[in-house]
C-alpha cells in the first residue's frame, strides 16, 4: 500500500503525534509499504521513508500549502492517515485526495482552546455544557469527523465521549498506544523518602492543572515537587513558584526520554497527574512499569485492569488534591506494594500490525 502519514509535528519536535508518526512510519516501511510523511516545519529527521515539509506560515493560510503538498505526495495513495482533526484534517479535505481518509483522534482542538482560556470543565462535561465554544466545537468537529472514512481512538473512554456527542459518525476502532518496557528495571517495593518526592511529567498546558499541583505542594510541608516538561505555560508556572517563594521546594526539569526518564521515575515517591481529562495517560503506565505509585485524575481513559498501584480520584480542587496526597502518604506501603506488580507492555510492532490490518480492510471495501 501507499500510505500518507499527515502530522502537525515530527521529530526532532517533541510530542505524542511526532513520536507516534515516526514509530509508525518505521514499522510500516519495514512491512514493505510505501510511506510518505507530510508535516509542518523545515528541519526534520530523515529515514528510509520520504518526509515532505510545509512551512508554518500564517494560521489558516498554511492549510492551503499543506493541502497542496498532500495532493502532490498523495497521488495514487491508498490511505491518508491524519494525526490532527484541524491542522491536518482540514487540509486533507481541501486536497481532494481520493484515498481512504483515516483520522487518529488525539487531543480535542476546541476543548484545549477552552482550557487555554482558564476553562475548568473536563472534556465530557464541556461538550455537554452551553459554553459558546462548545457549541462551535460540536458543529465544526461533527462536520470534520463525518468526512473521514474511519476514526481511530486511543481508548474506549475517548470513543465513548465522542459517540455520546456526535451522531452519524463513520466507522471507528480503538488502537491503544504502545508501551515499551525494554529498558525498564522494576523496583521490588518502593520505600517512601523524606522529604516526600512528588513528580509531574508532561506538557505545560492549562488542562494539565499544574498550578493546582503547585498550590497543593505548597500546603504539604514535608513534600517537594519536580516538574518535568515544557510548554506554553512554562513562564507562568515559574512566576507562580517564585511568587509563592517555593524555589527551594519546586524544581523544573527539561523533557526527558529513554533511560533518563525511568531514572527520574525511580527517584520519586509519587507521580501526580491532575488533568481535567487524560484520554490516554501513557506516562502513568510508564511510571507504574518501574514500581512508582501514581495519583491520577478520575477523568481518564485507563482500563480498570491497569489501576493497580494507582489512586484514581477527583483532584479538581487544591483541597481535594492535598487530601488525596496526604492519604497516600499515610498508607504508602500499601500502594507501593501494589505498584511493584508487573504490568504488560505493548510494542510498536503490535500497533503497526493493527494499523496495517485496518488499512487493508478499508481498502478492500
Amino acid at each position: 500500500m501507499k500510505i500518507i502519514l499527515a502530522t502537525g509535528i515530527y521529530p526532532p519536535k517533541i510530542g505524542g503525534p511526532a513520536t507516534y508518526c515516526r514509530q509508525l512510519a518505521e514499522r510500516l516501511s519495514k512491512q514493505g509499504h510505501e510511506v510518505i510523511v507530510v508535516t509542518y516545519g523545515d528541519k526534520v529527521e530523515s529515514g528510509k521513508w520520504k518526509v515532505e515539509t510545509v512551512p508554518l506560515g500564517l494560521p489558516v493560510l498554511r492549510w492551503f500549502s499543506y493541502a497542496k503538498k498532500l495532493k502532490e505526495a498523495g497521488s495514487e495513495a491508498d490511505v491518508t492517515y491524519a494525526f490532527s482533526s484541524i491542522s491536518c484534517g482540514i487540509p486533507l479535505m481541501l486536497s481532494g485526495l481520493k484515498s481512504k481518509k483515516v483520522l487518529r483522534l488525539g487531543g480535542d482542538f476546541f476543548w484545549e482552546r477552552y482550557t487555554d482560556g482558564s476553562g475548568y470543565r473536563g472534556l465530557r462535561a464541556w461538550y455537554a455544557s452551553k459554553c459558546p465554544l462548545a457549541f462551535i466545537g460540536r458543529r465544526v468537529m461533527g462536520w470534520i469527523l463525518r468526512r473521514f472514512d474511519h476514526i481511530v481512538f486511543s481508548t474506549d473512554f475517548q470513543k465513548d465521549i465522542y459517540a455520546g456527542v456526535f451522531s452519524r459518525l463513520p466507522s471507528s476502532s480503538v488502537i491503544e498506544n504502545a508501551l515499551e518496557l525494554e529498558m525498564v528495571v522494576p523496583m521490588e517495593h518502593h520505600i517512601m523518602q523524606k522529604p516526600f518526592k512528588l513528580l509531574f511529567m508532561g506538557r505545560f498546558v492549562n488542562f494539565k492543572q499544574i498550578p493546582l499541583l503547585i498550590d497543593a505542594a505548597a500546603q504539604i510541608p514535608e513534600a517537594v515537587l519536580t516538574l518535568v516538561g515544557q510548554g506554553p505555560r512554562d513562564v507562568a508556572l515559574r512566576k507562580q513558584v517564585e511568587r509563592l517563594g517555593l524555589d527551594s521546594k519546586i524544581r523544573f526539569v527539561a523533557p526527558l526520554s529513554g533511560k533518563e526518564k525511568y531514572e527520574v521515575f525511580g527517584s520519586h515517591d509519587l507521580l501526580v497527574l491532575p488533568s481535567l481529562t487524560d484520554i490516554s495517560p501513557n506516562t502513568a503506565l510508564e511510571a507504574r512499569s518501574v514500581g512508582l505509585p501514581v495519583l491520577l485524575t478520575d477523568q481518564n481513559g485507563l482500563s480498570p485492569s491497569l489501576h493497580s498501584g494507582m489512586s484514581i480520584a477527583d483532584v479538581s480542587t487544591v483541597k481535594k488534591l492535598v487530601e488525596e496526597i496526604k492519604r497516600i502518604q499515610q498508607g504508602y506501603s500499601v500502594i507501593a506494594e501494589s505498584a511493584s506488580q508487573k504490568i504488560s507492555g505493548r510494542s510498536w510492532e503490535e500497533v503497526a500490525l493493527e494499523t496495517q490490518n485496518l488499512f487493508a480492510t478499508l481498502c478492500a471495501q
